[in-house]
């Protein structure tokens, strides 16, 4: 069974910094791409940042320079640094695998409030 456990959201002042971290089970962690996702209240769910199993990643133009996405294949895990956070950087951010659209995994998100 498939499963993307990711703890550690939570309120966040703007300027701040905050980590979150996504561990897979039931997957070949290393051959997957591994995005994070974020979606506002009121808004459609959109592509933060993705690393693929080369290393190579991609931001979305909102968050770059702030946000740096990482993997760790020894222990199954995809991270995202948040640095300087914003208001507008207030979402549920979810982790997702995939390699196909028959492999296409999310976890169930975490919500990060920034505000003062």
């Amino acid at each position: 069974q498939v499963q993307l456990v990711e703890p550690g959201g939570g309120l966040v002042q703007p300027g701040g910094s905050l980590r979150l971290s996504c561990a897979a089970s039931g997957i070949t962690f290393s051959i997957y791409k591994m995005g994070w996702y974020r979606q506002a209240p009121g808004k459609q769910r959109e592509l933060v940042a993705a690393i693929l199993s080369g290393g190579r990643t991609n931001y979305a133009d909102s968050v770059k320079g702030r946000f740096t996405i990482s993997r760790d294949n020894a222990k199954n895990t995809v991270y995202l640094q948040m640095n300087s956070l914003k208001p507008e950087d207030t979402a549920v951010y979810y982790c997702n695998a995939y390699i196909g659209s028959f492999n296409d995994y999310w976890g169930q998100g975490t919500q990060v409030p920034v505000s003062s």
